[in-house]
């Protein structure tokens, strides 16, 4: 098949990262892939597809290349997609990394956009229940995965002091917001003034890191280490050095970090996301609080306090974290678009 990916950026992030995997792993089964860009898209995985970029500004139609596939994602590829494949230019398929209107601005527009586009992909039981409540579309799930590179090095030292890592982005924007940072923070800190002898470890993207006011002046604090790994080997390095990774967010439709450090072998304490719900069961291979409760330091101070506890639910989160592959997602990815287009014949 052909099949066309507008996009708006492949930076460092979950939603970019399954893009990303599923292009690539369509590209190596024998797909046609492009990915269409705006002129000034940032790509910063190596991609093994073909990378097109929008004439001037933003995606229009006529920068769609002719395909069987049109694959929307971010509110703000839908309608162009939709126009595209209203011109011949492919079946218009949404797959939906997140559910924007809660949480992002400009919620008339992509509240609306949940009406335009009938084939709709989601990632998570959760993510298809607000759907379906909101707009009478039920999305068919493409599960998360994660990568190979991903794997538990083995590298902890019971007898170096206990290290917990949390990721912190970029909070400029307006796109962080449902990751409680803030929250994360004073949690973090809690734990740190009851056990001062643990290392805490905050994990960001370089990129964000060099270009954020509030990550850099975390670099002064002495409570913590910042780490900015290049690349997924480096990310895999401080999943597998941690003991407890530590998640905030309380509005997640895939959640990856956590399961990428669970398949590290680090034991995870979280909040309630919604799509994280896929991969954790709380007290059996992590710890879990809704936000309201307001327990994530708790948490984590019984896992530094209760070593047998945590090592046991690293190794079943481990064990759970094996089930979901980039190769099992794009498999159920790939037969979901052969289904579509068997049911729209040009």
């Amino acid at each position: 098949m052909k099949l066309i990916f507008p996009v708006l950026t492949l930076t460092r992030g979950g939603a970019q990262r399954m893009l990303t995997e599923l292009a690539n792993r369509l590209t190596e089964m024998g797909h046609e892939v492009t990915i269409l860009l705006p002129s000034d898209g940032v790509v910063e995985y190596e991609m093994k597809c073909k990378l097109i970029y929008a004439k001037e500004g933003e995606l229009a139609v006529s920068d769609f290349p002719a395909g069987d596939v049109i694959i929307s994602n971010f509110y703000t590829t839908v309608e162009v997609s939709q126009r595209a494949s209203e011109e011949g230019k492919g079946i218009h398929v949404r797959l939906a990394f997140c559910y924007e209107p809660t949480f992002l601005p400009d919620n008339s527009r992509s509240f609306s956009s949940y009406n335009i586009a009938p084939n709709l992909l989601v990632l998570s039981h959760w993510q298809q229940g607000i759907v379906q409540m909101n707009h009478g579309i039920k999305g068919r799930i493409v599960p998360i995965g994660v990568g190979p590179v991903f794997n538990n090095m083995k590298i902890r030292d019971r007898n170096k002091r206990l290290v917990i890592s949390a990721i912190m982005r970029k909070p400029e924007g307006g796109f962080s917001a449902h990751r409680e940072q803030d929250y994360l923070l004073q949690q973090l800190n809690k734990v740190k003034a009851h056990h001062p002898e643990v290392e805490i470890y905050l994990i960001s993207p370089p990129g964000e890191q060099a270009e954020s006011a509030t990550l850099q002046a975390l670099v002064n604090d002495e409570r913590y280490q910042i780490r900015t790994p290049a690349n997924d080997t480096e990310l895999c390095f401080h999943y597998s050095e941690s003991d407890i990774f530590v998640s905030s967010s309380t509005y997640d439709t895939g959640s990856l970090p956590g399961i990428e450090a669970m398949r590290c072998g680090a034991a995870l304490v979280t909040v309630y996301a919604g799509g994280n719900k896929e991969y954790c069961t709380h007290g059996h291979n992590c710890l879990m609080s809704y936000r309201f409760q307001n327990r994530l330091a708790d948490d984590i101070i019984t896992l530094i306090r209760d070593p047998s506890l945590r090592q046991r639910l690293a190794r079943k989160g481990e064990e759970v974290s094996q089930d979901f592959t980039w190769e099992k997602s794009t498999r159920i990815f790939q037969n979901m678009l052969f289904e579509i287009v068997s049911r729209n014949p040009s």
